[in-house]
């Protein structure tokens, strides 16, 4: 086996299997691990993806929330121990692959049509 095939298999072993089908314009609900002492408890982070880069194991997606009057944009690495879970919450209907023009929106500007031809 070569160099490439070797780093190919230790990859699938780390692919997680139990991942929902995520598109850009989705709303998503992803539990994150977050360590406090020696404990660890998940928190939700609910919003918009705005975007999907890459793929196999270096897969992220970038999800936009309002917190406060204030827009909030993580990058989450979907394959990463880190991430506990991730629900889809609706589907929306986008035109875009990338929806960075929602960082210009404010308010019901910011709305996305709901999609009801793909399951959640």
């Amino acid at each position: 086996m070569n160099a490439q095939e070797i780093i190919r298999s230790i990859e699938a072993e780390q692919l997680k299997s139990n991942l929902p089908d995520i598109y850009v314009g989705d709303t998503v609900k992803v539990g994150v691990k977050i360590k406090e002492g020696d404990k660890y408890r998940v928190q939700p982070y609910e919003g918009v993806v705005i975007a999907k880069r890459n793929g196999g194991i270096n897969e992220t997606i970038t999800v936009r929330r309002v917190f406060q009057g204030v827009g909030v944009e993580r990058v989450f690495l979907i394959h990463s121990p880190r991430i506990d879970s991730i629900k889809v919450i609706r589907r929306g209907k986008v035109r875009r692959a990338k929806l960075y023009y929602l960082r210009n929106r404010v308010g019901k500007a910011t709305r996305i049509k709901q999609r009801f031809d793909r399951p959640l």
